[in-house]
């Protein structure tokens, strides 16, 4: 099994404090870490903790943030061939402060100096021998241009829609699949049926929103269900999503059916939560498993 993702990565610096502080007042961290981030960057990583062979592409610099997230992502076993460098700029950086109590994460980032990846710098044969493209939708021209290049190959396209974005719309009528965030789906309409009416229309194979505590509702072959969140003691719900992301397109990848698939990416994600930063946690898939089977009564109660 092979995976390509296009998309943001970055440096993560993680702090876990008691509470979110108040405005010029000192808080001492409970624990620090550095970390890699960006949604199709982790998601890669989870899909690479899964045993799946992984490509990513993207754009850093040559600065220290660039070096470590070039270096994080060789680390977890992703080739990095389509991470471009553009000398003398600045890749793009994260500090996110997160809330012992709850699990709850404030995330304060900064955009790269560095330009996009552009439409011509897509190399056509990092895509085409893939079993999967995953897009976030954060580079639109050279998403466009791998999704053109994934349709002409019948390689399967997942869309991560954190935010309506300009262009992200165009992306998701490329896409086999589209999951995204509660944010997205408000910004598409007042309701999650509104949502899924409108993004059905581009007629993708299934559509999933994610709703964070309350779990997700996925939409298949004119099917409504929900998965209920399974229920962890939350450290850092950092990259959730984006390893939600990657165990989702692993379930496509296995055959599974759709039901088996989200039930999985949500366990999932849940286990990443455990851990302080967006990949510390990500979990095995005998972990995953595990998991599963043993919260099965309790998920089966809250249908």
């Amino acid at each position: 099994m092979k995976v390509a993702g296009l998309g943001q990565c970055s440096l993560d610096y993680i702090a876990l404090v008691k509470s979110y502080p108040k405005e010029d007042t000192k808080e001492e961290a409970l624990e620090f870490s550095i970390q890699g981030g960006g949604p199709a960057a982790t998601a890669l990583v989870a899909l690479s903790r899964l045993k799946v062979k992984t490509t990513f592409l993207g754009r850093i610099s040559d600065d220290n943030a660039g070096v470590e997230i070039k270096k994080g992502l060789k680390d977890a076993g992703v080739d990095v061939r389509g991470l471009k460098t553009k000398k003398g700029g600045k890749s793009q950086l994260a500090f996110i402060t997160v809330n012992n109590r709850t699990g709850a994460r404030t995330i304060f980032w900064q955009r790269p100096t560095v330009p996009p990846l552009a439409a011509d710098e897509v190399e056509p044969s990092l895509i085409k021998k893939q079993d999967f493209l995953l897009l976030d939708g954060l580079m639109v021209e050279a998403s466009l241009r791998a999704a053109e290049i994934a349709k002409k190959n019948k390689i399967p396209i997942m869309l991560d829609a954190g935010r309506v974005r300009p262009g992200m719309l165009k992306i998701a009528q490329m896409c086999d699949y589209i999951v995204c965030s509660e944010e997205f789906s408000k910004g598409i309409s007042n309701t999650i049926k509104g949502t899924i009416k409108e993004l059905a229309g581009y007629n993708p194979k299934a559509i999933t929103i994610t709703l964070g505590k309350l779990g997700s509702i996925t939409w298949s072959e004119g099917k409504l269900f929900r998965q209920p969140a399974f229920k962890v003691r939350a450290v850092d719900t950092t990259g959730a999503g984006d390893v939600f992301h990657g165990s989702y397109i692993y379930g496509l990848l296995k055959g599974w059916h759709i039901r088996k698939t989200v039930e999985f990416a949500s366990a999932f994600a849940a286990l990443k939560c455990l851990r302080l930063g967006g990949r510390a946690g990500i979990p095995t898939l005998s972990e995953t498993l595990s998991f599963i089977e043993e919260s099965a009564p309790i998920i089966k109660k809250t249908r």
